[in-house]
């Protein structure tokens, strides 16, 4: 079994009682900490018409973050194509990646983001945006590439700064092209879990080397809560399930403290579909994640890379979920 390297995905949400700078206050806090704890990189969404999250302006974020740690490489998880110039995109991540050297991703995304009247305002067209997302990856490969195999319009400082490019994907679809362009593929486990097999097979069987891999490099992106037993991440899981259950219901409300009354909170059908999420997710004791990666790598073959993503109420025990995730691989790497 390869090391398995160890990031973090954050959508910058609101914490019940918290206003939007208390948000991005707790996105660097969070950023420090894994910092210190050596994490491979931290990535930030991208999402819009979204009162509960404070992850809209992706880049200003990723720089804001750059700016408050040291070594961690920072990104976008994703920045999503059909909304973003890629001429604008590539000045944009040219000129963190002149300011903070060797330590910014870009992780693209094929979807919009939002939904589809947000999506027309960010003034793209978001139908044919989807269509072109290869064409709009060659084109941010080009202008990350060198001078004399570019066109007239470059998009400087970008000129040979070589920033990586990651595909993100929730289906297939994407994997076909990560596979077909030889770049890392990321895949999000921690929302669409139903594809993921099947994508990553795709991705690894299909897989062209290319100038930035010579094999597959392969990035799952799972809902984590670590806690010293069971009972207690299944307690602090109850803020994951009140969560996706507001999205659910249209109600997109702040990140709630967690609580032991979940059943009477939700209906028969949510709290199946609450239970469901936290069987395909790292929830639980140091020793029962452990048993978890094992058995993923098991049905899913080797990963390269864990991403997790944690809603967990209180700051203090979220950090002591990234760091048992971290004892966790730690232990499956030795």
């Amino acid at each position: 079994m390869s090391n398995i390297k160890l990031s973090a995905l954050n959508l910058v949400p609101i914490r019940e009682g918290q206003n939007d700078k208390d948000a991005i206050d707790d996105m660097v806090e969070l950023a420090q900490q894994l910092d210190e704890l050596e994490y491979e990189r931290y990535w930030i969404a991208e999402h819009h018409n979204a009162p509960n999250l404070v992850s809209s302006a992706t880049a200003l974020l990723i720089q804001h973050t750059l700016e408050h740690t040291q070594k961690i490489k920072v990104g976008s998880g994703g920045i999503m194509l059909p909304n973003h110039a890629p001429l604008v995109v590539a000045e944009q991540f040219g000129t963190m990646e002149t300011l903070f050297p060797n330590r910014v991703n870009l992780g693209l995304g094929r979807a919009p983001g939002t939904d589809m009247m947000t999506a027309s305002a960010l003034r793209r067209d978001q139908h044919n945006g989807v269509y072109e997302f290869p064409e709009e990856v060659e084109q941010l490969q080009t202008y990350f590439g060198p001078e004399n195999k570019q066109a007239y319009v470059r998009a400087y400082p970008a000129v040979n700064k070589n920033v990586p490019l990651y595909i993100l994907g929730s289906s297939t679809d994407s994997a076909h092209l990560a596979a077909r362009k030889g770049l890392p593929y990321v895949f999000a486990g921690h929302f669409a879990p139903q594809q993921m097999k099947e994508a990553i097979q795709i991705y690894k069987e299909l897989f062209e080397p290319s100038d930035v891999l010579d094999q597959p490099y392969m990035i799952v992106c799972l809902n984590t809560i670590v806690a010293e037993t069971d009972k207690e991440a299944e307690r602090l899981a109850s803020t994951l399930a009140q969560v996706f259950t507001s999205i659910t219901r249209g109600k997109m409300q702040p990140v709630q403290p967690p609580t032991d009354n979940l059943e009477n909170l939700l209906t028969p059908r949510e709290y199946e579909m609450a239970k469901q999420r936290e069987r395909n997710s790292l929830i639980g004791s140091e020793e029962t994640v452990k048993q978890k990666i094992e058995n993923l790598i098991e049905e899913y073959g080797e990963i390269d890379e864990l991403m997790g993503i944690s809603y967990i109420y209180d700051k203090a025990q979220q950090v002591d979920s990234f760091k048992r995730l971290k004892n966790v691989i730690q232990r499956i790497n030795n």
